[in-house]
């Protein structure tokens, strides 16, 4: 069993504290929390960049790879929580260097298979390693930044990633210009492994205890490094009774339903419906879900703190944007399948995607003053709720798609009925009051 973090000292500030200008030690986890997202995300697009160099290579069936996508989709969903329990009870470093270098470890592997089973195989153990990521920085997100930053600290993580994989299959395409698609994935996974090196040597699970931290800078994180606590066994039978969580659970498993669509079987939409365009042609149009995606992540994070005090709630902000993001996203779609010109369609795509990442910044926003010192628990869960959907998703479109007769609208109709569901539980959510004050929960021991 893992030992629990050492209780933290009391902060000791001198008389003088409040006059010292505090530092930006804090800042470099942003920085961390960016460059690893884009990591995670060009680890996880790139497979559908290559979908069809794999399936020809290893003579796969649509259905085969629907389930090679699902894979790591289940797995994703399946190990959020003992991902994010990790992480609040031994802390976000140990946690990140564990589950960076796994995930890096079977992003090289997956250049490596021979066969269906054993690409799920790969797959499904790379979305073991990756189930543990975002619930980590959002925990590390709890500890090093004080309430004020967060929500704009999540939304800059979330354009990078998105952006991320925005531009993954670019430079898939350019890297596959060199190799093949087998020593793509191995080129991929040594980049983590750099990562998980640098990270470990800088990061602390306590502020305190890094030497880059002053004494102005430990007096603006005093509220926030309290989450830092160990604690005893989550509450798991209040997040089950609370209204709030099952909400937060169930928008998020109908946004990643929808999202999952434009890194996995978005490639072959593209091919399959406009076959007229270049390869060029398709790859760019294929990077503007994505980086329409960052886009609506940054724009959230930065009109949340005006829209707030124009709407005299964090909480009126967090469920406005969540509403029309998700339902603005299943607008979009519907919208999308009117256009034949590809480029309209797509744009119109991009702006559901774009939708769509207006919620993200308040959800996980949400995890962390819901959760508190659970935050890294309370994230996990939602994460895998969301998972749950998105592996879902890449195993029905085929099954749509041939009742169809091949038309991509009948799947695209029905992203859109998911993502209204999303935005109707955002209507009914408390994402500010944390758990502790509404039902008596403490994680302490």
């Amino acid at each position: 069993m893992p030992q629990p973090l050492p209780e933290p000292l009391p902060v000791k500030l001198s008389p003088t504290a409040e006059g010292v200008r505090p530092s930006h030690a804090r800042y470099w986890v942003i920085v961390f929390a960016v460059t690893l997202a884009v990591i995670t995300y060009i680890d996880r697009v790139c497979i559908s960049k290559a979908a069809p160099l794999i399936q020809r290579d290893l003579v796969l069936t649509k259905q085969q790879m629907g389930y090679a996508f699902a894979a790591f989709g289940w797995a994703y969903a399946l190990f959020e929580i003992p991902g994010g329990l990790l992480g609040d009870l031994i802390g976000p470093r140990r946690v990140l260097l564990r589950v960076v270098v796994m995930w890096s470890a079977f992003t090289a592997a997956t250049g490596w298979a021979w066969s269906a089973l054993s690409l799920m195989l790969c797959r499904f153990c790379f979305g073991i390693g990756e189930a543990g990521c975002f619930p980590n920085l959002t925990k590390a997100f709890t500890i090093w930044l004080p309430a004020v930053e967060r929500v704009r600290a999540q939304g800059i993580m979330w354009l990078s990633a998105r952006w991320g994989g925005a531009f993954t299959p670019l430079l898939v395409a350019w890297v596959l210009s060199f190799v093949s698609w087998r020593w793509t994935f191995v080129l991929f996974g040594g980049i983590g492994l750099v990562w998980a090196f640098f990270f470990y040597r800088w990061f602390r699970d306590h502020p305190r205890k890094h030497p880059s931290v002053n004494a102005g800078e430990l007096q603006l994180l005093a509220g926030a490094e309290k989450n830092a606590l160990a604690h005893g066994p989550i509450p798991w039978s209040k997040f089950i009774a609370s209204g709030t969580v099952w909400l937060l659970w169930g928008q998020y498993f109908c946004m990643s339903y929808g999202w999952y669509f434009y890194i996995t079987w978005m490639p072959t939409y593209l091919n399959e419906s406009f076959p007229h365009l270049s390869e060029m042609q398709r790859t760019l149009l294929n990077c503007i879900p994505l980086f329409f995606g960052g886009i609506g992540s940054i724009f959230c994070g930065m009109i949340s703190a005006p829209l707030a005090r124009w709407l005299g709630s964090v909480a009126r902000t967090r469920r406005c944007c969540g509403f029309i993001g998700l339902s603005g996203a299943a607008v979009m779609l519907v919208i999308s399948i009117q256009f034949k010109n590809p480029l309209l369609a797509v744009l119109s795509v991009g702006m559901a995607s774009f939708c769509n990442d207006l919620a993200m910044p308040g959800a996980w926003g949400a995890c962390m003053d819901v959760g508190g010192r659970c935050a890294g628990s309370l994230s996990g869960s939602m994460n895998m709720l969301g998972n749950a959907g998105g592996a879902l998703a890449p195993m029905v479109v085929p099954f749509v798609l041939k009742a169809a007769h091949g038309n991509w609208n009948a799947n695209f109709l029905m992203f859109a009925a998911v993502y209204f569901l999303g935005g109707l539980c955002w209507l009914f959510i408390d994402p500010v009051t944390p758990l502790e004050e509404v039902s008596e929960v403490s994680c302490s021991p």
